[in-house]
């Protein structure tokens, strides 16, 4: 794509950035309310059947991942034209994803800036090495770098890790404005959940909670994961890195059934997102089906996803993913040349 194209994209975006007070709103009392009420009627449910309870956690679970991208589009002041109505809002369902607000805004904002950048790794995304960079590592690297890669960890003990011990503490060199906001969710994080506790019991709020956080914990990185971990996707070192070429080739078109996509929040036209952040979530369809060059996006459906689950390396030379065994044979190619 040349650098004139490149502009026009953006160009043909832009209108599609500006948030409507009235379809916010209108969001949050569609995902933040009916996620109460599921939360409320799984509790009443336990006396009747846990079947009925862990059904009605799984649609809490999914109003929870919803939740979180109203979350998301607060962090890029896209979902309010006010800051500081993004950064309440952002706040309050950061404490209910369990995400300090400014701790993660930066974080994220770090990620839309480096993605795809193999030069820039390691805030904000997902651990990757490339298949020389694993060949080159010691046994105790190669053998965490397996353990980090496993579904099982990486989908399983990941959201157990990131919501309940790395959002817990601060960068050390973050602003007082940032420790501030993360002391107050952690301090919510901590006490809505006791009181909680005291009023219907810790055994109640684990059966009706555990089942919401692991699920939704479970599909936000899984989301997360897909939507950068497909075959032909896009790396590049810093001198040849590309924002738009990051954003339109590095990220996938996630194209899911509509109820799938009303519940994940548009969140599946991540090409759209990564171009322009600024975009809120109820905009971002209309800006893919009215701009052609975004239509030609890497798109996956669900059955072609789950193929990501095998890509644990990226191969600089072939500039694909591959997996341990592919890696392996192609080192084993190379030292007999």
């Amino acid at each position: 794509m040349s650098a004139q194209a490149k502009l026009k994209l953006k160009k043909d975006v832009a209108p599609y950035e500006k948030s409507n007070l009235k379809s916010s709103l209108w969001q949050v009392g569609n995902t933040v309310v009916p996620f109460f009420l599921l939360w409320y009627l799984a509790y009443v449910s336990i006396s009747l059947s846990y079947w009925l309870t862990i059904g009605l956690s799984i649609a809490a679970a999914g109003f929870l991942i919803r939740t979180f991208i109203l979350f998301h589009d607060c962090c890029h002041h896209s979902f309010f034209k006010s800051r500081l109505a993004n950064e309440i809002l952002g706040t309050l369902t950061g404490i209910l994803t369990m995400f300090p607000y400014h701790k993660w805004k930066n974080e994220h904002a770090i990620h839309h800036a480096t993605s795809g950048n193999l030069d820039k790794r390691g805030t904000g995304d997902l651990w990757i090495l490339t298949v020389d960079e694993y060949a080159a590592s010691p046994f105790h690297k190669r053998l965490a770098y397996r353990l980090y890669r496993n579904p099982l960890v990486m989908f399983g003990l990941g959201p157990l890790y990131i919501f309940v011990i790395a959002n817990r503490f601060n960068a050390k060199k973050a602003k007082l404005k940032v420790r501030l906001n993360t002391y107050l969710t952690n301090a919510a994080v901590i006490g809505i959940p006791l009181l909680i506790c005291s009023q219907i019991g810790w055994q109640s709020f684990l059966l009706i909670q555990g089942p919401i956080f692991l699920l939704s914990g479970a599909a936000g990185v899984w989301l997360f994961y897909v939507q950068h971990q497909f075959e032909d996707t896009y790396f590049a070192q810093e001198p040849e890195w590309n924002f738009v070429s990051a954003a339109v080739e590095g990220s996938s078109y996630y194209k899911l059934p509509g109820w799938l996509q009303w519940l994940t929040g548009n969140i599946g036209f991540h090409h759209v997102h990564h171009l322009s952040p600024k975009v809120p979530n109820y905009n971002l369809e209309a800006a893919h089906n009215h701009t052609p060059a975004l239509q030609a996006a890497p798109t996956i459906d669900i059955p072609a996803s789950l193929k990501a689950i095998r890509y644990r390396l990226w191969d600089e030379k072939n500039t694909r993913f591959v997996g341990f065994k592919e890696a392996r044979s192609m080192s084993g190619e190379s030292r007999q040349q």
